[in-house]
């Protein structure tokens, strides 16, 4: 797959991923952590991240919950 040009949390980043999940471990994310995602606004379940292709120009959103305070 040729590269794609992504918005990840507000910055711009150029990946040969082609799915989200491939992108998220491609940024270092832990798979395994608790997070969120989701995909020009749209929520994407945990479920659908390896399917879940890229596009150029999508914006993707990745929130992890805060503890305390």
């Amino acid at each position: 797959m040729s590269e794609v040009h992504v918005s990840l949390n507000g910055e711009r980043v150029t990946t040969a991923a082609s799915s989200l999940q491939a992108l998220l471990r491609a940024q270092g994310y832990d798979l395994a952590a608790a997070m969120a995602c989701a995909i020009n606004r749209v929520f994407v379940p945990r479920p659908q991240w390896e399917q879940r292709m890229l596009a150029n120009g999508d914006q993707i959103d990745v929130i992890t919950p805060i503890t305390g305070g």
